[in-house]
């Protein structure tokens, strides 16, 4: 495996759930991780747990949604720490309303300007440090909605994850003869803080069952530290339960509708 050390890790959307599990397991391999987020309170939380373990984290608040946080943000990593090695996408945001019929626009706005044009502008402000450097590694955290899409999703969330499956598609078709390599993995149901914006959040023994923030972590880890001539350009996860969906399915199909 080829080792993290030194290794300078963007890691989006990393005061919660997958985005600090990955940050923490990519400084425990020695990597300096930037952790970048809306919020800076979460950010310095997840900072003192590596700092803790004798790893290195540095804090950068940004919104993944705004193009000019984002090129203010790897301008600033540049600036603070070196240019980015591996960028890790994870930030996402999805709509309560899940019915394409009840979904404003608003909703479906913000839901892709996070999940998909985030993804790229971050890529976008990357890339030119990685292609000068002939090395870099862009890991984005879609979903299995990208592929099964519906009431459970939402129709932004769903199309906007499969977008990026695309987009990472699209850099290793333009640019892995440049050094630079994309992964997209595609996690089922993880017990992460976005679950509870669903019309119908999960109980606690519901969530018992579903990934962890660490089971997805572990998959960019591989990802990151495969040697330069490896790359994992897709990787499906899932739980091995498959819990029963009606009710949640049920529950999209309604939230929103002017009767609800």
């Amino acid at each position: 495996m080829r080792t993290l050390k030194n290794n300078i890790c963007l890691v989006t959307g990393a005061g919660s759930g997958i985005g600090a599990a990955t940050a923490v397991a990519l400084a425990a391999e020695g990597a300096v991780t930037v952790l970048a987020g809306r919020r800076r309170e979460p950010l310095e939380e997840v900072a003192a747990t590596i700092d803790a373990a004798g790893g290195t984290a540095h804090v950068a608040p940004a919104a993944v949604d705004d193009p000019a946080q984002v090129a203010a943000l790897v301008d600033g990593v540049r600036d603070r720490v070196g240019p980015v090695d591996v960028l890790v996408n994870v930030a996402g945001a999805s709509s309560r309303t899940r019915n394409a019929r009840w979904m404003s626009d608003d909703d479906w706005d913000a839901v892709v300007a996070v999940n998909l044009s985030g993804v790229f502008a971050l890529t976008r402000a990357v890339l030119p440090d990685m292609l000068d450097r002939g090395a870099g590694t862009v890991i984005t955290v879609s979903s299995v909605a990208a592929v099964h899409p519906g009431l459970l999703s939402g129709p932004a969330y769903g199309a906007a994850k499969a977008g990026v499956v695309n987009f990472m598609h699209y850099l290793n078709a333009s640019y892995r003869r440049d050094g630079v390599r994309a992964t997209a993995i595609l996690p089922g149901e993880v017990d992460t803080p976005i679950l509870d914006n669903r019309p119908l959040p999960p109980q606690a023994q519901e969530r018992a069952t579903m990934l962890m923030p660490e089971d997805v972590a572990a998959a960019v880890l591989l990802a990151a530290s495969l040697p330069q001539r490896a790359v994992v350009e897709e990787l499906l996860i899932n739980p091995t339960y498959q819990r029963d969906l009606s009710a949640d399915i049920e529950a999209g199909r309604r939230y929103g509708a002017p009767d609800a």
